[in-house]
């Protein structure tokens, strides 16, 4: 195994006799001093002005219908609406901090200025469950939620090997721990979200709790841009690092998705069963599809042929390419709300 498959090394906060341009992206020399038109990789230029254009503020979304039509919903409804609260909020809370421990270990200072912005947005999403829970229901009903989520067998078990890699990453930090905790991440922002997105999609279409639905659009093109860099750190580490693009990641790889798309069903068949306008088996096919994708993003082969189209057509109309107008559905005030204006070539779903 090659260097950077050995301990990492944490980067100074400023280091002024190294070069500002980094040597290399993981284990390399850099001053610190960030100048954004001489950085190693112009994408990450590109993803901070995506990042950065996605701002938005939960409070300012009217949630007066949602508390309104909550007590409204379906035993089934109300239970699916508070388990994906719940369980959104367990994969939102720990990003914040791992993003920034692995920014620690990442030389490149444009990747600390883009971990910055996403960890900043995963406290904005953490924030916004709590808003919309505190919107439609008493303090000991939130509580409640989240204290579910943080017990439910069938969470714990999805979570778990996410969980597994971040903790390997902190308890020791190579080039390799650092490569299968990115991997686990492409999968909570790229797959993990995505029956839950759904759900609250499913309900907005029934004109149903439409203001959890626009916050969810927000967190919907939040995680889409976070995908979308993660896996530009995954490739570019691996491109400078072939020894760390070995037989063994790629079967980790591989496995992991598998793993991440058998889990998504037994979570969805579960929580989503009974729920009117959602077919869990579309629901499955729909996974399939993010999992590949999101390995097309990392450059490694499909895991499920027959499932390179988006065949679940009426999610489309509401979180299908956030840099057009289709997020209008929730009538999103410009002057409030910018939306990304850079032109990424990136097929958002």
């Amino acid at each position: 195994m090659g260097e950077n498959s050995k301990e990492l090394t944490r980067i100074k906060i400023l280091e002024p006799l190294n070069p500002n341009h980094s040597t290399a992206i993981i284990n390399g020399k850099t001053s610190g001093i960030l100048n954004w038109n001489d950085i190693p990789y112009p994408s990450f230029y590109r993803a901070y002005k995506e990042l950065s254009t996605n701002y938005w503020i939960p409070d300012e979304v009217d949630m007066k219908g949602d508390a309104k039509q909550y007590p409204q919903l379906s035993e089934e409804e109300r239970y699916a609406f508070d388990a994906i609260i719940g369980l959104l909020a367990t994969l939102d809370s720990p990003q914040t901090r791992f993003i920034y421990n692995i920014a620690e270990y990442v030389t490149d200072p444009a990747v600390h200025a883009n971990a910055a912005i996403i960890g900043q947005q995963e406290v904005i999403h953490n924030e916004s469950y709590s808003y919309v829970l505190a919107s439609i229901t008493d303090l000991k009903n939130q509580n409640r939620i989240f204290d579910f989520a943080r017990t439910h067998e069938t969470i714990i078990k999805r979570n778990e090997p996410i969980m597994d890699a971040y903790n390997d990453f902190m308890e020791h930090k190579s080039g390799e721990t650092l490569v299968k905790a990115l991997i686990q991440s492409s999968i909570l922002e790229g797959i993990n979200f995505y029956s839950g997105f759904a759900y609250f999609y499913n309900l907005v279409r029934q004109n149903k709790m439409t203001g959890t639905g626009k916050i969810i659009s927000f967190i919907n093109r939040d995680e889409l841009a976070h995908s979308k860099f993660i896996s530009e750190v995954i490739r570019a580490i691996l491109g400078e690092n072939p020894e760390l693009l070995t037989d063994e990641l790629i079967e980790y790889t591989h496995e992991a998705f598998k793993h991440a798309v058998e889990l998504e069903t037994e979570w969805s068949s579960e929580v989503l069963q009974k729920i009117e306008g959602i077919d869990v088996d579309e629901m499955v096919d729909y996974v399939k599809y993010r999992a590949n994708k999101m390995l097309g993003m990392l450059g490694m082969d499909e895991l499920y042929p027959g499932y390179s189209d988006n065949t679940m057509t009426w999610i489309k109309a509401y979180a299908d390419n956030f840099t057009e107008t289709k997020t209008d559905f929730f009538e999103m005030r410009n002057s409030s709300y910018k939306k990304t204006n850079i032109d990424n070539g990136f097929d958002d779903l």
